[in-house]
C-alpha cells in the first residue's frame, strides 16, 4: 500500500517509493521472478515515479473512475 488503507483518493506517501526501490534491489540481487504491485495514490503524476522505483503492476482507482471519460483514462495509463 502506498497510502493509508481505507479511503480512496489519497495522495501517494513519498516514503513508500524508497521501500519499493529497496524491494526491487533485493528481488534483482536474488534473481526472484515476482511482480511489485502498488495500490494507492497512483495517478498520471505518480505512476512514472512508482514505475521508476521498480513497481510494474498498478492499482488505479480514483484516477480512473473519477475521470469523465473512463476509457480514455484507462488508455492513457496503458501507454
Amino acid at each position: 500500500m502506498t497510502v493509508e488503507p481505507g479511503l480512496g483518493g489519497q495522495k501517494l506517501i513519498p516514503e513508500t517509493l524508497e521501500k519499493i526501490r529497496t524491494l526491487k534491489k533485493y528481488i534483482d540481487e536474488n534473481d526472484i521472478d515476482i511482480d511489485i504491485e502498488v495500490d494507492g495514490g497512483i495517478n498520471s503524476d505518480t505512476i512514472e515515479e512508482a514505475k521508476s522505483a521498480g513497481a510494474n503492476v498498478f492499482v488505479i482507482g480514483t484516477a480512473i473512475v473519477g475521470n469523465e471519460n473512463i476509457e480514455e483514462a484507462v488508455d492513457s495509463f496503458r501507454k
